[in-house]
């Protein structure tokens, strides 16, 4: 009889205890924030926004002729027909 008394008294002890310990933990600074020594820290503030209007250089590759351009697209045309075909003869 003593031993349920004192497991009714303990019960609701723990369970606040477990709720503060709970509510106290989401009060704790982030893991984020706390960096090992050799790392860089991460700045606090975010940086300046990116050159939108900035555009990227000229290319100094040459566009591809249009006669190789046309090849390939045979060649890739070619490629999917006989893919089409082999997809039929697997059904």
């Amino acid at each position: 009889m003593l031993a349920l008394r004192d497991l009714q008294k303990t019960r609701p002890i723990c369970g606040a205890l477990l709720m503060v310990a709970l509510a106290l933990g989401g009060c704790s600074s982030q893991l984020a924030d706390l960096t090992p020594a050799d790392t860089q820290a991460h700045p606090k503030e975010p940086g300046t926004y990116l050159p939108v209007h900035d555009l990227p250089p000229d290319r100094d590759q040459a566009v591809i002729p249009p006669d190789q351009r046309a090849k390939i697209e045979a060649e890739l045309a070619a490629a999917r027909d006989r893919q089409a075909v082999a997809a039929k003869d697997a059904k």
